[in-house]
């Protein structure tokens, strides 16, 4: 399961990383009105992607197994960002790009790595210009996997009396000296097959759905360019949760599987640390210079299938929301 969550994690060190001869540390270089909304514009898909992405792969049927019954399930899900989040447009900033009176056109995170435009940077902070020119931040696209934002549901369902079922999701604090990270995540699901009446007697299975996730990635930020760093962190905190009403046809070897409902979550960014920044001869000095917070949320629709060999069993299925997931993965099942 560790693993898993490297692959998770990795995606928010590719947000920093620095793929271009100056990087995402550029928009520090921006002044205070302007600095926040360039970091947030860059890095909103990537926030996106992960609350959408963590919000899917909770479940393959409807069906809950027999108390105390398990499964262990081995899932990715990939959130594609919209064509419409692969790049941002900012106007009325007062430090980027006014020598040429344009609004700021680049990639977000979720975009191209070869898209990066030649920035100017210039205005006046307690009597002192501050001016240089930096190549905005490409995006990280070309190194996702199908392009889109990964996350990992790996998690233990486990049958309960009273048709319930609740899902876990653990992993303790993970990563390298560079990139740590932790996730823990609930679900309950309870099925309700039997107020149908007849229905109980037919493949047919229909469950309701809620779950829960919460995450925490801290990545050191390295000196790098024109900004030297000393004790910089990331902090990123994310909740998410769903709730959903699933249905599935459960046939011996094909089982067919759908839902819909709601999914909403936040994250915060905080970047912590101080910084010295370089324009020319001159250097400026900021100190914890991000604070920020996302949100996303909307209803969804899934559908899917599941082949059965046995106790094992691989599954698939595709997630229409603002940003649509796929999901792909395997379990073996007990009970």
């Amino acid at each position: 399961m560790k693993k898993y969550l490297l692959i998770f994690i990795g995606v928010f060190a590719l947000s920093f990383n620095t793929k271009a001869q100056d990087g995402f540390e550029g928009y520090l270089l921006a002044d205070n009105n302007d600095r926040g909304k360039l970091i947030d514009a860059y890095i909103n898909p990537v926030m996106k992607g992960l609350i959408y992405g963590m919000n899917n792969g909770w479940y393959h049927t409807a069906k809950v197994h027999k108390a105390f019954g398990f499964d262990i399930s081995i899932g990715l899900n990939a959130s594609l960002v919209p064509g419409k989040d692969e790049m941002f447009t900012l106007s009325g900033l007062t430090s980027i790009n006014q020598a040429t009176g344009k609004s700021i056109t680049a990639a977000t995170v979720g975009g191209s790595e070869d898209d990066t435009p030649f920035t100017t940077v210039n205005f006046d902070e307690g009597g002192v210009n501050y001016s240089t020119t930096f190549d905005a931040p490409g995006g990280v696209k070309e190194s996702l996997p199908l392009s889109a934002v990964p996350a990992p549901a790996v998690q233990l369902n486990l049958g309960l009396p009273a048709k319930f079922e609740v899902s876990l999701r653990l992993v303790p604090k993970v990563g390298s000296d560079d990139v740590k990270g932790n996730l823990f995540g609930i679900g309950l699901k309870k099925e309700i097959t039997s107020i149908f009446g007849p229905l109980e007697k037919t493949p047919l299975h229909v469950s309701i759905l809620a779950a829960y996730t919460s995450m925490t990635v801290d990545y050191n930020i390295e000196s790098s360019g024109d900004v030297s760093v000393q004790n910089g962190l990331a902090e990123f905190k994310l909740n998410s949760y769903t709730v959903q009403a699933i249905a599935s046809l459960n046939f011996p070897i094909i089982n067919l599987y759908g839902g819909i409902g709601y999914g909403s979550g936040s994250s915060t960014l905080k970047m912590t640390g101080k910084y010295d920044l370089s324009y020319g001869p001159l250097t400026r000095t900021i100190t914890d210079p991000i604070d920020s917070e996302f949100n996303a949320g909307g209803f969804r629709t899934t559908i899917g299938t599941r082949l059965s060999l046995g106790f094992f069993k691989i599954f698939g299925s595709y997630t229409l929301q603002e940003y649509n997931t796929a999901n792909l993965g395997i379990a073996f099942s007990i009970r």
